[in-house]
């Protein structure tokens, strides 16, 4: 009759099926002329390795779809699977709020300069946590840089004297490029709801290491010999 069934299929891929074609999803065949059918354009059987997958192509709507990741080692695609929930989820957030600060460290920059101008007007001890706290913000761009392959220590101090030159500095670091720009000119952006969450996270995590005044460790049980 030339109709196609697929066998154990899912409920989380019907659902996802029925997103794309716009059909719906049916428990009997008592009534069929009262369900809604879908449509695609092509259905085909591929090869993705070693497994046999079924495209859907061509699709009604745009609800759904399936992404294919790739790599040589089980580590790379852990890395790249975590690397795409992470932007799954900035993606959903930036939905809610659309916000956005200038990325490739431009704002941890600005950050930081306020910050060592606090530290500079605070006597006492608690002008060495706020200098800290004012590097640690420079290790965002740090990383960023180190993990572009770039030479960070070159590329940051010429962000700290861009950033201490003017006020309403934009310059971060550009990865394609390998060097200093304008973010807002090379549309470098970072969602402001993460950016707040992430700074909000790392404070509370650092305040919580602080007030640990002593760590107690368990000593490690001995072997007995005797019952060797």
């Amino acid at each position: 009759a030339g109709v196609m069934a697929i066998e154990h299929a899912d409920f989380d891929g019907i659902e996802r099926l029925a997103l794309v074609t716009g059909g719906e999803i049916v428990s009997t065949f008592d009534r069929p002329e009262d369900a809604k059918l879908g449509e695609c354009k092509l259905i085909e059987e591929i090869m993705i390795g070693e497994d046999k997958l079924i495209r859907f192509s061509g699709v009604a709507l745009g609800e759904a779809c399936t992404i294919v990741l790739r790599g040589a080692s089980t580590h790379i695609l852990d890395e790249a699977d975590r690397s795409l929930h992470d932007a799954l989820c900035v993606l959903s957030q930036m939905s809610t709020d659309s916000r956005v600060v200038n990325g490739g460290g431009c704002s941890e920059m600005i950050m930081s300069k306020a910050v060592e101008s606090l530290a500079q007007q605070t006597p006492g001890k608690k002008s060495l946590a706020i200098e800290s706290f004012a590097k640690a913000l420079r290790q965002i761009p740090t990383i960023i840089a180190e993990n572009g392959g770039l030479d960070s220590t070159e590329l940051i101090s010429q962000l700290r004297a861009v950033h201490a030159e003017a006020s309403g500095c934009r310059h971060g670091i550009d990865i394609l490029t390998g060097q200093i720009g304008d973010m807002r000119e090379c549309g470098i952006n970072e969602s402001f709801k993460v950016k707040k969450c992430m700074l909000n996270s790392a404070t509370e995590a650092a305040e919580m290491i602080l007030r640990v005044d002593d760590i107690i460790k368990c000593a490690p049980r001995q072997r007995d010999e005797n019952r060797m």
